[in-house]
């Protein structure tokens, strides 16, 4: 592996952590991350809750494995198992890393300022697992099937898409979604690559 990758997967996974030690302990950024929260969470009509409520699935680990099964299917064999394996590294290790920080989720610190449309997941809210678990996918699927500039600015969309759509439905905070995409970003750029 170059040490280019090391250090752009090290760069990424610090970037995070510095969102989450910036949130904790700077109470001028912990409050922008809360207003940012606030005007996206204030809900934005019935359509809009639909749409997030849906998308949100996307992240799931259930959805990496549906995304595998079919590039199984489709005899990318290697890619399916490169992808899924490292976006299940990537849900292992931001898990230890909930349980480390026991951020709070904005229901409940604020109960009562929190529109919450989806079950409370599990676990603590700090970093956001279903942007990490997506972005790691679709990063390490991307580079294996060689998908092009265009292709890779509309997974950005996707995985940005669902990173907004966990602070909408009231689950996660912005810096939460944040450091989760680009913890995924970091584990994919430090995953083995396809040989040629």
């Amino acid at each position: 592996m170059g040490i280019g990758r090391w250090l752009w997967g090290a760069g990424l996974f610090v970037g995070a952590c510095a969102v989450g030690v910036a949130v904790t302990n700077h109470p001028a950024v912990a409050e922008a991350d809360q207003d940012l929260f606030d005007a996206i969470n204030a809900g934005h009509g019935p359509q809009a809750d639909r749409v997030f409520v849906t998308v949100t699935e996307l992240g799931s680990l259930y959805a990496s494995g549906a995304a595998a099964a079919s590039l199984f299917a489709a005899r990318r064999r290697g890619t399916a198992v490169r992808a899924l394996t490292a976006t299940c590294a990537t849900w292992l290790v931001l898990q230890g890393m909930k349980k480390v920080v026991d951020r709070p989720r904005p229901l409940d610190a604020n109960p009562d300022a929190t529109r919450q449309l989806v079950a409370r997941p599990n676990g603590m809210s700090w970093p956001s697992s279903h942007p990490a678990v997506l972005t790691t996918f679709t990063r390490v699927a991307a580079r294996d099937l060689e998908v092009g500039v265009a292709g890779r600015g509309a997974l950005t969309a996707l995985d940005a898409t669902v990173a907004t759509s966990r602070v909408y439905l009231g689950v996660h905070y912005p810096s939460d979604v944040l450091s989760g995409m680009l913890i995924g970003r970091a584990v994919a750029r430090l995953w083995p690559r396809r040989r040629p």
